[in-house]
């Protein structure tokens, strides 16, 4: 693969060919599904993450794009020997590492249904099937959840609630940030934006934080409020109201909490009904974000994780993440859709129809910040049509139970501690101290630096490997089994008797 000498390129012939012609379409659709067929088949067989340096594909592919065609079979090849090598497989089996972003066959064929539509569903009237067909989704999965009925769409008007389809947490956030700041600026004038507060764990996400800065909050407003082992890293409600009673005596106005279930550290989960209680004290928008743990919340062992979300205003989970549906595909659900539309709706002349004015319809460009949008439903409706709810929770419930596998390894081997209890599929786990001093020893900060430092060698150890990938043990690859399991602790142990025996006397 290279560039086209320049004085080459006039006399090269363009291509004649449609580039929507439906034979080679289906030609060229066929090899592209034989090739990821086969990439499936084969990627365990990968470095689970990537292995490469940067900068290395400049130095793979010309400087220049191509003046004629090249053909799918050439670029097919270039995909194998250049992209794939700079590939983090996120689908391998042996892949831990994040939250996982699980696939499926049905999310993989919704996709390519959504992509081969290509329609631009900003309205209704842009595409009536992609807005309904996301109004029912979004119904049957608050259904799955037991979601309150405030939180869905309703037939008969009773409700002011229902459900979207976002791209990510990041823009669920931002956007019922949007709605709440609006509401609260309307009625205490926008001149006191500078005023608000958001609360939130020192565990919650960093999307929070980015959509304080991008809807206009002063950063000196955004309360991280400390957490504890004592909670297991869960927000207390006293000290949540401590912190709003501080902020009401400094002439503050308390506008938005972020409660959490399955935080990124250690999946955490913030009691939602105690904290909805304080916060319902002062008038605060709740929105309970629960990108990765949402989905288990379909099993009814895992429900009363979310209790109390009755008196939230907004909740959220990531679909693409633990619920089989590819990126991207966050599901949010709001109480008061109104404070979203008037937030974030424009009407001008060219977007303009009678079934908009008829007010009988839902217009989802108002709910959301892009104006236009995907064909995200597709994908989520085949996933719950092709495997259904028995299904569904089977899948989440295999990933739990592989994780506490991996945990009943940790616990047995008396060189590692589990850090904080397991919640749902993710084990948070570390070398011990007493592993690495060999001695007794007294708690300080020398020792805990140290403890890390170690730690994260071993850490830095495994994933350079290329066998598995970590940052803590969270199981959801859709392709991973019990093997990969046993299979990973056989690399952890392997490495850990490595870095150990290299520690020598003078550390231990």
């Amino acid at each position: 693969m290279g560039s086209l000498p320049t004085n080459n390129l006039e006399s090269m012939s363009p291509c004649s060919q449609n580039p929507l012609d439906p034979d080679e379409f289906r030609r060229q659709g066929h090899m592209i599904i034989d090739f990821l067929a086969d990439y499936y088949k084969n990627v365990e067989k990968y470095p689970v993450r990537s292995q490469v340096e940067p900068g290395y594909l400049k130095k793979r592919l010309p400087e220049s794009a191509p003046y004629n065609t090249e053909s799918i079979e050439t670029i097919l090849e270039d995909v194998t020997n250049d992209i794939i090598p700079g590939l983090t497989h996120w689908q391998s089996p042996n892949y831990f590492a994040y939250f996982p972003s699980s696939g499926s066959i049905a999310g993989f064929l919704g996709e390519m249904l959504s992509t081969g539509f290509n329609v631009v569903g900003f309205n209704w009237m842009s595409s009536p099937a992609a807005t309904e067909l996301e109004s029912i989704v979004m119904n049957w999965l608050g259904q799955m959840l037991t979601l309150p009925k405030s939180f869905l769409f309703s037939t008969d008007g009773s409700s002011g609630g229902g459900g979207v389809l976002q791209g990510t947490t990041c823009e669920a956030i931002l956007c019922t940030l949007t709605a709440a700041r609006d509401k609260m600026l309307n009625k205490i004038g926008r001149e006191n934006i500078n005023k608000l507060v958001i609360y939130a764990s020192d565990q919650t996400h960093c999307a929070l934080q980015k959509a304080a800065q991008i809807a206009g909050i002063n950063p000196k407003n955004v309360r991280a409020i400390k957490t504890s082992k004592a909670t297991n890293f869960g927000l207390s409600p006293n000290s949540l109201q401590s912190t709003i009673l501080a902020d009401i005596e400094s002439g503050l106005v308390p506008l938005f909490l972020c409660a959490t279930v399955g935080t990124t550290s250690s999946t955490a989960v913030d009691p939602i009904g105690p904290l909805c209680a304080v916060a319902k004290l002062y008038g605060i928008w709740v929105h309970i974000d629960t990108a990765y743990a949402g989905s288990a919340c379909i099993c009814p062992e895992f429900r009363h994780f979310i209790d109390g979300v009755e008196d939230a205003d907004s909740f959220s989970l990531n679909a693409h993440k633990w619920f089989f549906t590819t990126l991207d595909c966050c599901c949010l659900w709001v109480k008061d859709s109104d404070s979203l539309v008037k937030a974030l709706s424009t009407s001008p002349e060219y977007l303009k129809n009678k079934a908009t004015d008829s007010k009988q319809v839902i217009d989802y460009k108002d709910w959301q910040i892009v104006l236009s949008r995907r064909f995200r439903s597709m994908k989520l409706w085949l996933v719950l049509r092709s495997y259904g709810v028995a299904n569904l929770r089977t899948f989440l419930r295999s990933h739990v139970k592989m994780a506490k596998l991996f945990q009943g390894l940790i616990v047995m081997d008396n060189i590692f501690e589990i850090v904080v209890p397991r919640t749902f599929a993710m084990v948070c786990f570390r070398l011990k101290p007493a592993a690495i001093f060999r001695k007794k020893i007294v708690e300080d900060d020398h020792i805990e630096a140290q403890t890390n430092e170690v730690n994260a060698k071993l850490l830095e150890s495994v994933n350079a490997s290329g066998k598995i990938y970590m940052i803590r043990f969270s199981v959801g690859a859709t392709l991973t089994e019990e093997r990969h399991v046993t299979g990973a602790w056989k690399v952890v142990q392997e490495h850990t008797d490595a870095i150990l025996g290299a520690l020598g006397d003078d550390v231990c």
